[in-house]
């Protein structure tokens, strides 16, 4: 358990204000980098945040709710928006290996 940058975890501006907004609680990224552990903690605007979990799983595994908690309205849009912030270097396989990030803010 450390504290990490918001960077390391969150990969941009937009991303960490939806966190600080409460609009993200989860976010998943490729498997081949582990960029925070379970109990790791960072800051946004002088919040502090914890990661609760941290999972492997495959994009198949996805449901809406993991959509609705990446700030995306179902699974469909989520799908859509990955498309849309990788393109040409993403596409969906439901195989693909995956890390979860959950987090929430600690009071």
């Amino acid at each position: 358990m450390s504290e990490i940058d918001a960077d390391d975890v969150l990969p941009n501006d937009r991303v960490q204000q939806a966190v600080s907004d409460g609009e993200i609680t989860q976010l998943t990224r490729g498997a081949t980098t582990r960029y925070a552990s379970e109990g790791d903690t960072f800051e946004i605007d002088g919040d502090t945040f914890a990661v609760t979990s941290v999972d492997r799983r495959t994009l198949g595994e996805f449901t809406d709710a993991d959509a609705r908690r990446e700030g995306s309205e179902s699974l469909a849009a989520y799908k859509r928006r990955m498309q849309r912030v990788h393109p040409g270097d993403f596409t969906w396989d439901d195989s693909d290996e995956v890390l979860t990030y959950r987090f929430e803010r600690v009071e």
